[in-house]
């Protein structure tokens, strides 16, 4: 689909001057047709235990996706014991590098790293301060710029991020959805950040509900039937609902499997014995697919100056 040039004076109505004479002469004539999707994450693993599956189906249908990493899990610990030893402890960030390689090579993704340090899980009652420097001691700002760039540079129809909460309130992850929210809202203003490339407004901003509280019951039924504690069972808040959020699910059971080899890939985050797989293995795919076949997201915003794709960006309720 070409540029429409009469609708820029709508879509910019108080820039149109400063729009016709940069914008057009680097896009007139130019077939914007190419889907592309950015996924923003707050570490390594993330990618691969929020929205994978989606990612994989959609790099599977042809759309270009970029998986950005904000920072290297490098305050992480090694969770699964079997690999867990002071030589791993010492090279983990280097490890978990090539995990991350490991997992994107699985789901087909391209993949970047915002290059920031991670903050740590804080410990404790006061919680203490956040590392000096670290990615969630940055100002919101400061954060962005590298996402700004990112997103001028790959033009993402498509934005996916963490809600508010961070999917959980770990600083990094709200750190993540605060730098995407800004990148979102500055990345297609033609006069701010002009060092940081020419501007792109992402059509559709969508928040992951990964963890939303109907997953959480489908996960809790599991281990009841297993016999065995919930291990999560914390993470579930009855009087906080929030299922009403989503409004978005994608169909993706297929890539169930590339979802689950992806995670497995960040061996030292994840014991293939442990109690994440529990709910899924010991039960088998069928009723977990029977379950819970779709990813939930829940939709934000919508700004299409140029083009849209129902197909890409679905509206309804069930896709």
């Amino acid at each position: 689909m070409a540029i429409d040039l009469d609708w820029m004076p709508i879509a910019f109505p108080h820039r149109i001057c400063f729009v016709l004479k940069t914008l057009v002469p680097r896009f007139k004539g130019q077939k914007l047709t190419q889907l592309r999707l950015l996924s923003v994450h707050a570490h390594p693993d993330d990618e691969a235990s929020k929205g994978a599956a989606t990612i994989a189906k959609y790099v599977a249908e042809g759309v270009e996706v970029m998986i950005a990493t904000c920072t290297g899990g490098e305050r992480g610990d090694v969770l699964n014991p079997k690999l867990k030893n002071p030589e791993n402890e010492k090279q983990l960030a280097e490890i978990r590098k090539k995990e991350m390689a490991e997992s994107i090579k699985v789901l087909g993704a391209k993949h970047t790293w915002l290059g920031f340090e991670d903050s740590g899980w804080p410990d404790g009652d006061p919680k203490p301060p956040l590392p000096k420097g670290c990615f969630a001691d940055i100002s919101v700002e400061e954060a962005a710029k590298p996402l700004i760039k990112l997103i001028r540079e790959f033009k993402p129809q498509v934005l996916v991020t963490y809600d508010e909460n961070g999917g959980y309130p770990h600083p990094d992850h709200i750190r993540c959805h605060e730098i995407t929210m800004f990148a979102y809202e500055n990345a297609g203003r033609v006069n701010k950040y002009s060092d940081l490339g020419f501007a792109w407004q992402p059509f559709k901003l969508y928040y992951q509900m990964s963890f939303n509280s109907n997953q959480m019951k489908a996960i809790d039924n599991a281990f009841k039937e297993l016999g065995k504690t919930n291990p999560y069972a914390e993470w579930m808040d009855e009087s906080n609902d929030d299922s009403h959020r989503i409004t978005t699910q994608i169909n993706c059971a297929e890539y169930f499997d590339k979802r689950d080899k992806a995670l497995l890939a960040h061996a030292t985050q994840v014991d293939p014995d442990g109690d994440w797989f529990a709910s899924r293995f010991r039960r088998g795919r069928d009723r977990e697919v029977a379950e819970q076949p779709a990813a939930a997201f829940q939709f934000l915003r919508q700004r299409e100056p140029w083009q849209s794709s129902p197909r890409f960006h679905p509206k309804c309720d069930k896709c």
